[in-house]
Formats: C-alpha cells, sequence, structure tokens
C-alpha cells in the first residue's frame, strides 16, 4: 500500500472512530462494575449456556431498560415471562484494528441491544433469566467474526440499583442441548439442535415474585472475563437494527385439517404454512420417556433440523435455530400423542409495503417477490435463507431496488448495516463482493453495490452521515481501475489476491463481460459523481465528470456493432451487457430501440440476478410493454406453480426456491406505478405511472417520510389517482397521457386543465409542463384526488 493510501485509511480510520465515540458517548449504557461472563471453562462451540440472577425491587420506576451483549445470540425472561426472543446479531467487522489474515485476525465488535424490561418488573423478587446460545465457528461464506469465547454482558440501572453482570450471576450449561452435533453445513454459522428433554432445566425461568424460586444452588457463579473493550469482544456497538418482529406462536394453515389432537401413526406430518418463511418449529404432545422426534421443512436445500428426544407425560418444546420453508416436516414415532403442532415467525420489520393489481400473474409476482425479500433477510440481507446465508453485496444491490418499496425502517437499517460493515472489511481498496473472512472480489458486483446499493441508501434515507462514511472506501475502489489510451478503464480481473471473473449465471457462454464490467464501472462513477456533490467534493466531482466523458464515446467505438453492443457480434449477443448499456446510461438514447428490438426481446440469457435489469432497460427506452411482456415470460412457470411462494435461483428453476437477487418489483413499483423519489428522503417523489394493459393499481410505500398510500384507476376514456402524501413531501404527478389527448383534469373537484391549457389556480397545486407522455404538476402533501378525461 502506497504512503498516500495509508494516510488516507488512516484520516478515514480516525473519522470512524471518533464519530462512533461521540455516539457512543452521548447514547452508550452504563457499563461501569460489568464484567463479560460465562461458566470457568471457555465453551466449545454450540454451547447453550443458562444465567439466573435475582434482583428485588422496591419501587418499579417508569423506565427501565436493559442493555445486553452477547456473543452470539440470547433469549431473555423476566418472571418467567418471555422478554425477548432472539436478540443479538452476529458479529461483524469493524475498523477497530488491522487486518492480519495469515494470524487469523479480523477486527471485529460485538453488538449490543437495548431492551425495555420496565413492563415485567414486579415489586419484591425479580428473576432475570436469560440463555446465550454461542455458535463458536465461522464460515468462508458468513458474515459471522467468531469471538472464540462464549460470553454475555449485561447492564441495567433499576431506580437507585445497577445491574450487572458479575461473578453473584449464577450459570449453567443447558443440560437439554447436545453440543456434540456436527456443524449443519460448512456454508452456514448456525446449528441444528438436539434436544432432550429428560435433561431439561424445565421451569428454570419461573416467575419467581408469586412462586417458590426454582433451585438453582446447585448451579454454578459466573466466571468473569473481563470488562468492556478487553479481547475478544472489544468495544461494544449499539444495534441500530429494531429488534426481530415476533409474530407469535400460529397455528399452521391446515391445522383444522389435521384435527388435533391425534395419534401419530408414524408417518412424515406435513404443516403448512401460508408461505415461505423463516420459523422455529413447535410441538406439544404426549409420550413416553426416549421417543425421538425429527422435524426439518420441504426445502431439499434447508440444513437446519431439530430433534426433540421425549420425556415421559404432556411436554412442550419449540426449536430456536430457525429454518425454512412452504411447510414444516414432523417425524413423530407411532404411538405418541400430538396435541398440537405450531411455528413461529420473526420477521425483520413489518410488510409495510404492498401492491395490489388487476392482472393475477403479475399481483402473484410481486407477493412471491416480496417473500423472497424477507425470507433473505435476518441478521444481514442474504443470498439465501438455506445452504449459505451469506451477504453477496450484488444480491444485496437486488434486494434494495425493492426492499423501499416492501421493507420498514427495519429493512433500512439492516441496509445501512451492510453498508458500514461491507466497507469495514475492505482491504487495500478493494470492496469485497463477499465477506467478511475472505473479502471476494467480484468487480461488477463491488460496483453494482456502489451504484445500486450505498447511492440509493442515501437517496430514499437522507442519511448523509452513513454516506459520509461510505464514500472514502467508494473512490478508493473506483481508483482501482487504470484508464487505457483507448479511453476505457482497464479491464480488472485476478487483481486481488481472492478474485472471481463472474457476471453472471444464466445461458453458458453467452454473457459479454467487457462491455458489462465497463458500463458498471461508469454506472458507479456516475452514483459516485452525486454523492461527491453532496458531500462537496469539488475536485472529486470533475474526476468522475472526466472519466465519464472520456468513456462515453469510447465505449461506442469499442462495442457498438450494428445494433447492439458486443465484442464478437458473430458470438455474443448479450443480453446483459446491453441492458446495462442503457441503464448505466452510457447507451446513446438514440441506440435505445435498436438495442430493445434486436437484443432484449428475442434474447433472454440472464439469470434473475441480471433479468430485472434487462426489464428495467426496457422501461427507461421507453418499452414498457415489452418490459412486461420479457417478465412474464420468464416467471411465468413458477407463478404458475401454485405450491411456490418464492422465487427460484435460476430460470425457468433451479438452485435455491428462495434466491434474493429476483427484483422485478422495482420494476413494477418504480417504472409501471411510476412511483419513485426525485430528492433525498422522498421529500420530493413522482408518481408517473405507466399502465400499459393494467386498469388498477394499490399500492403502499413505506417511506421515511410515513407511508404514500396509492389507488390508479384507469379506462379508456379516463384516468384516476387517489393518494395520500406524508407532510413535508412534494410530489410531482404525472397524468399519463397514454397515446391520447387529455380534455380534461380535475384535482380535488376542481377543474385545473382543459384542451390543453391550465384552466384555474388551486392551492397547493401548481402546473409543471406536458410532455409526449403526461401532464405534469406539483402537489404539496395531503389527500388528493385527481381525474383526468381523454378525447
Amino acid at each position: 500500500m502506497n504512503s498516500k493510501h495509508s494516510k488516507r485509511k488512516f484520516l478515514v480510520l480516525i473519522v470512524l472512530l471518533c464519530t462512533t465515540a461521540l455516539s457512543f458517548a452521548i447514547t452508550a449504557p452504563n457499563w461501569n462494575g460489568a464484567q463479560w461472563i460465562w461458566q470457568q471453562d471457555d465453551s466449545p462451540s454450540n454451547t447453550w449456556m443458562s444465567f439466573r440472577k435475582t434482583v428485588t425491587v422496591d419501587e418499579v420506576p417508569e423506565t427501565v431498560e436493559a442493555y445486553i451483549s452477547v456473543d452470539s445470540k440470547f433469549w431473555l425472561w423476566i418472571n418467567g415471562e418471555m422478554v425477548l426472543f432472539e436478540g443479538g446479531l452476529s458479529r461483524g467487522p469493524s475498523q477497530v484494528g488491522e487486518w492480519n489474515r495469515k494470524a487469523k485476525i479480523t477486527p471485529a465488535n460485538s453488538w449490543y441491544e437495548t431492551v425495555n424490561i420496565q413492563p415485567y418488573l414486579k415489586k419484591g423478587k425479580n428473576t432475570i433469566a436469560i440463555l446465550v446460545w454461542f455458535w463458536g465457528r465461522e464460515s468462508h461464506k458468513g458474515t459471522h467474526i467468531d469471538s472464540g469465547k462464549g460470553g454475555l454482558l449485561f447492564s441495567s440501572e433499576i431506580g437507585n440499583q445497577h445491574v450487572v453482570s458479575d461473578k453473584s450471576w449464577n450459570v449453567l450449561q443447558h443440560t437439554g442441548y447436545n453440543n456434540t452435533i456436527a456443524p449443519a453445513s460448512k456454508a452456514i454459522i448456525q446449528y441444528s439442535v438436539m434436544f432432550n428433554a429428560n435433561n431439561a432445566l424445565n421451569d428454570w425461568t419461573e416467575k419467581a415474585w408469586y412462586m417458590p424460586t426454582y433451585n438453582d444452588a446447585k448451579w454454578a457463579k459466573a466466571s468473569e472475563k473481563g470488562i468492556l473493550g478487553v479481547a475478544p469482544w472489544y468495544d461494544v456497538e449499539p444495534n441500530t437494527v429494531p429488534h426481530l418482529i415476533n409474530h407469535g406462536l400460529q397455528n399452521y394453515e391446515n391445522h383444522d385439517a389435521l384435527q388435533f389432537p391425534f395419534v401419530s401413526d408414524g408417518k412424515v406430518i406435513k404443516a403448512k404454512l401460508p408461505f415461505n418463511k423463516q420459523i422455529t418449529p413447535y410441538l406439544e404432545v404426549e409420550a413416553n420417556a426416549g421417543d425421538s422426534i425429527f422435524i426439518t421443512t420441504d426445502n431439499r436445500l434447508n440444513r437446519i433440523n431439530a430433534t426433540y428426544i421425549t420425556k415421559a407425560g404432556t411436554q412442550k418444546f419449540e426449536s430456536y435455530s430457525w429454518m425454512n420453508g412452504n411447510e414444516v416436516r414432523y417425524t413423530i414415532p407411532k404411538g405418541v400423542k400430538v396435541k398440537t403442532l405450531k411455528y413461529r415467525w420473526m420477521s425483520v420489520g413489518e410488510m409495510a409495503g404492498t401492491f395490489k393489481v388487476d392482472d393475477p400473474f403479475y399481483d402473484r409476482l410481486w407477493w412471491m417477490g416480496n417473500n423472497t425479500l424477507f425470507v433473505c433477510a435476518r441478521d444481514n440481507f442474504m443470498d439465501c435463507p438455506d445452504r449459505e446465508r451469506a451477504l453477496w453485496i450484488g444480491d444485496v444491490a437486488d434486494q434494495t431496488g425493492y426492499l423501499f418499496y416492501a421493507m420498514d425502517n427495519a429493512g433500512r437499517q439492516l441496509l445501512k448495516k451492510a453498508i458500514i460493515q461491507t466497507t469495514a472489511f475492505s482491504e487495500n481498496g478493494v470492496l469485497g463482493a463477499l465477506g467478511p473472512l475472505r473479502v471476494r472480489e467480484l468487480v461488477s458486483q463491488s460496483l453494482q453495490f456502489i451504484a445500486q446499493s450505498i447511492w440509493p441508501y442515501y437517496l430514499n434515507t437522507g442519511d448523509k452521515e452513513t454516506l459520509e462514511k461510505a464514500y472514502p472506501f467508494v473512490y478508493d475502489y473506483l481508483a482501482l481501475f487504470p484508464m487505457q489510451e483507448n479511453g476505457l478503464p482497464e479491464y480488472r480481473k485476478k487483481k486481488s489476491p481472492d478474485s472471481w471473473d463472474w457476471v453472471d449465471w444464466g445461458v453458458k457462454k453467452t454473457e459479454d463481460k467487457q462491455p458489462i464490467q465497463m458500463a458498471f464501472y461508469y454506472l458507479a462513477l456516475s452514483k459516485a459523481k452525486e454523492m461527491a456533490t453532496v458531500l462537496g467534493k469539488t475536485e472529486h466531482v470533475k474526476w468522475y465528470t472526466d472519466r465519464m466523458e472520456t468513456m462515453k464515446p469510447a465505449y461506442q467505438k469499442a462495442y457498438w456493432k450494428n445494433g447492439y453492443y458486443s465484442t464478437k457480434p458473430e458470438q455474443l449477443k448479450d443480453d446483459r451487457a446491453n441492458a446495462i448499456a442503457i441503464v448505466s446510461g452510457i447507451a446513446l438514447p438514440e441506440y435505445h430501440d435498436q438495442i430493445v428490438d434486436n437484443v432484449l426481446i428475442p434474447n433472454r440469457f440472464s439469470s434473475p440476478h441480471f433479468e430485472w435489469i434487462a426489464e428495467e432497460a426496457m422501461c427507461i427506452a421507453g418499452r414498457h410493454k415489452a418490459s412486461l411482456e420479457r417478465m412474464k415470460a420468464q416467471y411465468q412457470s413458477q407463478v404458475d406453480k401454485k405450491s411456490m411462494s418464492t422465487l427460484y435461483e435460476m430460470f425457468p428453476r433451479g438452485g435455491s426456491y428462495n434466491h434474493a437477487w429476483n427484483g422485478s418489483n422495482k420494476i413494477l413499483s418504480k417504472y409501471i406505478a411510476g412511483a419513485y423519489p426525485t430528492q433525498p428522503a422522498w421529500s420530493e417523489f413522482a408518481v408517473k405511472p405507466t399502465l400499459v394493459h393494467l386498469k388498477t393499481i394499490e399500492k403502499t410505500i413505506p417511506t421515511v417520510k410515513g407511508d404514500i398510500h396509492l389507488k390508479m384507476n384507469k379506462t379508456k376514456t379516463s384516468y384516476q389517482l387517489q393518494f395520500e402524501s406524508p407532510a413535508t413531501t412534494t410530489a410531482v404527478i404525472g397524468i399519463p397521457k397514454s397515446g391520447k389527448q387529455v380534455d380534461t383534469i380535475e384535482i380535488n373537484g376542481k377543474l385545473v386543465w382543459k384542451k390543453g391549457k391550465q384552466k384555474k389556480q388551486l392551492s397547493g397545486v401548481s402546473y409543471v409542463d406536458q410532455d409526449e407522455t403526461f401532464v405534469t404538476f406539483k402537489v404539496t402533501s395531503g389527500d388528493w384526488n385527481v381525474k383526468a378525461t381523454y378525447k
């Protein structure tokens, strides 16, 4: 690394640490006296540790918060009542130190959770019970950095009493869990569960305030492992991602058909979920001691299972290691009485965004895409919830395209976490497409992440602080591409220790890699230029501008081959290369129709990772009908399969059946419904639909300003838009001409347009202009009813 680069990295590090320190100083809990605690021995992997502490409370204060940090997950009860189901996040990389890959030193901080425990406290004795699951391993595909030691850090100020984790707590390795089982997979960190009810601790979380206290006299006293800041946990950072939404124990869809209670005949019981979810399975049975119950899902790639060994009598069990699928399969021995089967769904926020349309194909496709997004989000956005659970940043970029139309604040915060962690595990200027243990570079994905994750995050949230943190890494990466005499950057291949020259799966031997990488680089330059403008980096703005101005004519000269872009026109006519040329803006607008007709309509080589980019390119070219037709052709077989509720990794089917990179919901939301931000944080947004054959669309968009509700209706002679926009926003509404002449426009019952002219001024409404496709007005926040008639 050269000295200039080292200085820049050092300055970035100082800024990050100072920012973190300032934030910590303002919001940090009181950790004084708190110790990391565990049993005396450092646990092996896959250990479930039980902690108990009895606290006497004279009066319950109005506000009581507990701060908890663990490696790796925890469940919290107070007086036997569940307070938080699955707290904690996988430990991510940070800038706390220097990489040392040879010594396998990966700098990492731990997260802490803030939990409101006030509603659960009672006057008198209270029992705090915490179950901690220590994974104790890493994976080349995972985002978790193993500390190597299980630990619990706790602090809570209850009135004048400061309760902290220390040697006064009682601790016992949970005897019900078998921690000698093999890892579920080389690629994922979590383990399956094997639980023996005969060794269970029974009511160890019980309500001490009105029942005799659970007898934990034989438990050991906790061993103190060090105060805040000690290795291997280092500092703890606040988890900004809201707690997972606990939807509670729910009946399966075929609950009534299963006719509980019943006696098992030993055959597999198929319990149906409403759609593919991340769930923890639950059961209540009456059995003899030693019966073995096995639980898995219909997902052939599922790696997480549960084995439950019964005790004698009636019993309940829930496996805390989540799995996913369309149905949960219980294998229960013959003769066991099954009282009920249930499941718990945990989600990153609520499914706040909606999309309803009168064409059942696109309606169902949006629903399947939405389910896919949610099943691929938990501790991080992931490629799939089964075989890897890995944060591939190209997949995250695909998810970014539609998460702002579907997810509430929790989703936005999870994307922020992905951005911060991705920049933190960068090395020598490289933004790794997979990390943190590998920093594996897939150039197109790294460029895509800059343009289609970092910039959209800022545009949709207005979070300038995160943009400031991420931007130096953006610039450093783009500076790794030397320009050549032909006006294009050098094709980046095998320039880092762990690189992969990959752009897409799709149809083999059809990808045209050079124009793809060049177009992604151009797109990244254009969005980095926007970032630099926001941050006042004038010298960088010029650097980006100069490169873009040099690249654009050079791209045409190098790759335009009489109707499409290609390096070998007799062999390669790649829809991916031509699509990203349009989306990036490097393609000349006069070429758009030729590209659509010559390549994007006849050739469908892309996987779902690139498919949505092809559909977006067609919309940018003004060919929305062709885009919808291509979308339908690609996804028809999946939508028609009624047993499916999420989308495949490959066309027509293949790989995981719930892969993150299916992004057609962005096209339906941004280009068909026509809703997108035009200014940061949705302070100004457009509603400019292109409905094609669709007659009605109802849509809710959960923005940082509040929900936007849209309802559109189109007939041969009219168009109507009803919408609610949040406070402090401006909407740019385009009344679609749909190839016709707009005769009249009424807004909130007042005639504002007739025969091509504005007729009346209306408070909160201003006319903008008209072109071939729209008559455009701006309106302030509030409820609006727009009605247009056509000649």
